[in-house]
């Protein structure tokens, strides 16, 4: 079995047997991997508490069949200002979520991994009612299914564009809404993100528009996954 080092972000983790535990990463240079932390539990642990959910660490990891095999930890980030509030914390919780679907065990996803970072060190300096719903957006444009917010997605009208529906792709004019409403205002903050003006997005206050945002990113983000996101709950 070959040894490997790389850097990640720890997603979740679960216990197995007595003192281990599993632990599920999204690393720079191997996707989505499984490892065990041997004796993790334990009191005297020589890991700690570095692999907590959250934790951005480096690795030296051996390879297994089916679990790989945690050797060795050390810390690059615990993003302590986002696990000591709560707002923050249900943020983060909700950006691990979102990888750990997109991400294919033992498939790099280098530039997700890229994005993952990014968005927590964010987090870490500040929360935005929009950093979530900006990721969820940025993702799906990498993934190849951003959505299209210029004009209608049925018949090509540039306006007024009142709906947006995930199973169209976009949004939709008068004639042809269905899905959720909304605003030019929530259309303006979704078009900033797509279109390389993050940071400002990110700056704006909690009102009806970011909400609105929040509502039609987690709509198209599990639209693509095809599944419900645990975390839009607690958003909301």
């Amino acid at each position: 079995m070959q040894q490997y080092r790389d850097t990640g972000v720890v997603l979740r983790t679960y216990n197995l047997a007595e003192a281990d535990r599993i632990v599920v990463l999204l690393t720079a240079g191997h996707g989505k991997v499984r490892a065990v932390a041997k004796g993790i539990r334990k009191t005297k642990s020589r890991f700690g508490g570095r692999l907590e959910p959250l934790s951005h660490v480096s690795l030296l990891v051996r390879e297994g069949r089916s679990l790989d095999l945690v050797q060795q930890v050390e810390t690059i980030d615990h993003f302590r200002a986002v696990r000591e509030d709560l707002d923050r914390l249900t943020r983060g919780a909700a950006l691990l979520e979102v990888c750990d679907q997109l991400a294919q065990e033992r498939e790099p996803a280098p530039r997700l991994y890229q994005m993952l970072v990014g968005a927590l060190r964010t987090l870490g300096s500040g929360t935005s009612p929009l950093l979530v719903a900006g990721f969820q957006l940025k993702v799906l444009a990498q993934e190849g299914v951003e959505p299209q917010v210029e004009a209608c997605v049925s018949c090509g009208a540039e306006g007024p564009l009142v709906a947006f529906d995930p199973s169209e792709g976009g949004t939709l004019c008068r004639a042809c809404r269905r899905g959720v409403a909304v605003s030019p205002d929530a259309l303006e903050l979704v078009r900033m993100v797509l279109g390389g003006r993050l940071v400002e997005a990110l700056a704006a206050p909690p009102s009806a528009a970011t909400h609105e945002v929040e509502v039609l990113a987690a709509k198209a983000m599990e639209h693509h996954l095809e599944r419900r996101l645990r975390s839009s709950g607690l958003l909301s």
